[in-house]
């Protein structure tokens, strides 16, 4: 998708291509890690909440270029028609969604290098506390 109409799609909708991306990446990541199948949905579920991804973007947002930055302000500001989850802080809950609009945003104007960048340097701190 070219850049300038995925900018113009609505950071919501972003966000919930991005939700499924990161689940994906994290999956896979798991897999990759070697986890065995009794663990990974217990893993991933771990890893793909509003307080784990606001962690993560909170590990990117200082590498983020202008543009990338404008997207993931958008998904934060973003008003869903709903709440937080009731056991979700607002305010995780709107960086997660930042970064979900983010993932979302790079994987549709096919920026895959990129986006897997950030998925990496997003779990450079969890990698290290594994060790």
């Amino acid at each position: 998708m070219e850049d300038s109409r995925a900018r113009m799609l609505n950071p919501l909708q972003l966000a919930y291509i991005g939700d499924g991306v990161w689940e994906l990446l994290v999956r896979s990541r798991l897999i990759y890690m070697g986890r065995g199948a009794r663990h990974v949905h217990k893993d991933a579920v771990a890893r793909v909440n509003a307080h784990a991804q606001s962690e993560a973007f909170r590990r990117i947002e200082a590498i983020l270029t202008e543009e990338e930055a404008d997207v993931a302000r958008r998904g934060r500001n973003a008003h869903a028609h709903h709440a937080a989850p009731k056991n979700q802080d607002a305010a995780d809950y709107r960086a997660a969604t930042a970064l979900e609009a983010l993932i979302g945003y790079l994987y549709l104007t096919g920026q895959e290098e990129r986006l897997l960048t950030l998925f990496k340097c997003s779990q450079e701190v969890e990698n290290h506390a594994q060790e």
